[in-house]
């Protein structure tokens, strides 16, 4: 197993996603945003879980995780508290993970001036004094109490990634990237540490993973034969084939996705000349934007 600081250094070839709370249930996209940030990117999306807002829970998940995965992404919890813009003084994301890698709450001096610097005065506080213990203060100096390795130095636990932004991107055990639960900042962030990532994978130059969508009037049931056999074929050379049927449409749809493999790089080459010999055994055409799926896919069955 390697260890915190060993993983920093380590090529990232697998990616899991841990979602803590009702993102599903309350219909934000972290993690929907994730799964395209790492296609694009060329990186395999591997694992997203679920857990309750619970820290047994997060504790035994993010450790499977860091363990089993070479890039884990989570996010703060939203308090169900408060403005759903705001960021969060009562969320157990920190102290969970914390505990998870025995590790203390430190305050994050940067993190703390950089937040009194950018943070704008609120109307329910018009008389707030950074200066002055308070309450408010309390809560506030939660969102820069983080998980701290005190062995490692901090610029390989903490990334700034905007000069418009005091909240840092918080990486505990060298895997583990908490990002804070708001869409708006959970985006800009993972923008923000993709340079940090790009020179780590498989493929450096980040060109991201190559999907063919290929349309077919036949059933799933007829093409299942000829599929299945075709995965077998290309699985090897890093291709992954999907089917996609459409309920109450005329038409389902094919895929053909790129990603390459531990020892076989991406061959865009190689995926483009399966094409012809796809669209001939399920009588299709290519479809070149999934924007021109009617509707788009329902569910995915693997052949």
């Amino acid at each position: 197993m390697a260890s915190a600081a060993e993983r920093p250094r380590r090529t990232i070839q697998t990616a899991a996603c841990l979602i803590i709370g009702d993102e599903v249930l309350g219909g934000k996209t972290n993690s929907a945003y994730l799964a395209k940030w790492c296609f694009q990117i060329g990186l395999r999306l591997k694992k997203i879980e679920v857990v309750e807002d619970d820290e047994s829970d997060i504790i035994d998940s993010v450790r499977r995780l860091s363990n089993d995965y070479d890039f884990v992404v989570t996010r703060q919890v939203p308090s169900k508290s408060r403005h759903h813009e705001s960021l969060v003084h009562d969320d157990i994301t920190y102290q969970s993970i914390a505990k998870a890698f025995s590790l203390p709450l430190k305050l994050h001096s940067e993190a703390y001036e950089k937040m009194k610097l950018l943070s704008k005065p609120h109307p329910s506080q018009p008389n707030f004094n950074w200066d002055e213990d308070s309450p408010d203060l309390r809560a506030k100096l939660r969102m820069v109490y983080l998980p701290t390795d005190q062995s490692r130095p901090l610029t390989d636990q903490f990334l700034f990634t905007s000069q418009e932004l005091w909240v840092p991107v918080s990486i505990v055990n060298g895997n583990v990237y908490i990002l804070p639960g708001i869409p708006r900042l959970f985006t800009a962030l993972l923008e923000g540490i993709k340079p940090y990532i790009l020179s780590r994978l498989v493929d450096p130059e980040g060109k991201g993973s190559f999907r063919v969508i290929i349309q077919t009037p036949y059933a799933e049931s007829k093409v299942a034969a000829y599929l299945a056999d075709l995965a077998a074929r290309v699985e090897p050379r890093g291709v992954k084939v999907g089917s996609y049927p459409h309920w109450d449409r005329k038409f389902n749809t094919v895929t053909l996705v790129g990603n390459g493999t531990d020892t076989q790089p991406r061959d865009q080459e190689f995926l483009e000349s399966l094409v012809a010999e796809v669209e001939n055994n399920v009588e299709g055409r290519r479809v070149y934007k999934q924007e021109d799926v009617d509707g788009g896919p329902l569910r995915e069955s693997k052949a």
